[in-house]
């Protein structure tokens, strides 16, 4: 028979483990929550200016496009942040381009959004660089493609072929929205949805899921690179990446090994292939005397030690 001593002792026991078990939890739930951040949903703005145009944001559509890709580029912390920091080596060389051709400067966001501004960018489509022109129409924008070439991954050559879709686009549509959305579903596609649901902007027309989205991915990166600070992101200086400066070099005949043309100038294969991402293989047959443009970087922008950093925009930075 169990006596009462030990009958109170088994209750007293269980009810001690019930409340260090309940201790434990509150202990584990307590800690669970300060070992993660607040997520904050970001401040929606009644109102965003693109191009100078001035966007409501008031219709329920499009305040919830546009929150769907803010909030998604905010929380892509690296990717963002790596954006911003390359931002600061290309636009530099971009913007002129842009003002060169009447584009803009916020269509550089484009490039953000399409490459994350990674100029070894490639996708399943085979569209390659920072504007992620598929084969055939870099080469209707007079591009060379090949084996040996692929001027898709030069910067100011991919950037101009840019600027030309661009242009054509903005006089046949009038509004850079629609000119966005053509830039991801194809002129022939935004131009038969307009005409079909007789609208004149592409904000209006109901598009597949990507190309409604792009336009308003378009908008939010702009927004967070405007003020990054804004939405969390700390950036020092010096942590931006920095401009590279460069010497130009004509090469107009067969090229039997960029290796050793490289070691030639003073460089190594690697850092030619870097400065000069179009560059495809290992040799340049060149059989008809076409003249390229090879860059040298400048030495002392290849060390952090010796670099300079200037910064492209103030907000991208807190010192």
């Amino acid at each position: 028979m169990i006596s009462k001593y030990t009958t109170f002792l088994t209750i007293l026991i269980a009810a001690s483990y019930s409340t260090a078990c309940a201790t434990e939890s509150e202990t584990m739930t307590e800690g669970y929550a300060s070992a993660h951040t607040t997520t904050i949903n970001p401040e929606i703005p009644e109102n965003v200016n693109f191009a100078g145009n001035d966007i409501s944001l008031d219709r329920i559509d499009m305040y919830e496009r546009f929150d769907r890709e803010l909030t998604a580029i905010v929380y892509t912390h690296g990717t963002t942040l790596l954006t911003i920091k390359r931002a600061n080596r290309y636009f530099p060389v971009m913007a002129p381009i842009l003002k060169k051709y009447g584009i803009p400067e916020d269509m550089l966001y484009l490039a953000c959004i399409e490459s994350n501004l990674n100029w070894r960018a490639y996708s399943s489509a085979k569209a390659a660089g920072l504007w992620q022109f598929i084969p055939s129409t870099a080469k209707s924008y007079g591009l060379e493609v090949n084996e040996y070439v692929d001027k898709r991954y030069d910067p100011v050559k991919s950037t101009e072929a840019a600027c030309r879709y661009l242009k054509k686009a903005y006089a046949k549509y009038g509004n850079w929205e629609s000119v966005a959305a053509s830039y991801n579903g194809g002129m022939g596609r935004i131009t038969k949805e307009l005409e079909d649901q007789q609208q004149q902007s592409a904000y209006d027309l109901y598009l597949v899921d990507e190309t409604s989205r792009y336009m308003f991915r378009l908008l939010a990166m702009k927004q967070v690179m405007d003020m990054p600070a804004n939405y969390g992101f700390s950036i020092r200086k010096n942590q931006l990446y920095n401009p590279i400066r460069y010497s130009e070099v004509t090469v107009d005949c067969p090229v039997e090994s960029w290796s050793d043309w490289a070691v030639q100038h003073g460089i190594s294969y690697a850092q030619l292939r870097e400065s000069n991402p179009w560059i495809r293989s290992k040799s340049l047959p060149n059989k008809t005397g076409k003249t390229y443009t090879v860059r040298i970087p400048e030495s002392n922008d290849l060390k952090r030690s010796t670099a300079q950093y200037p910064v492209y925009n103030d907000n991208w930075v807190t010192d």
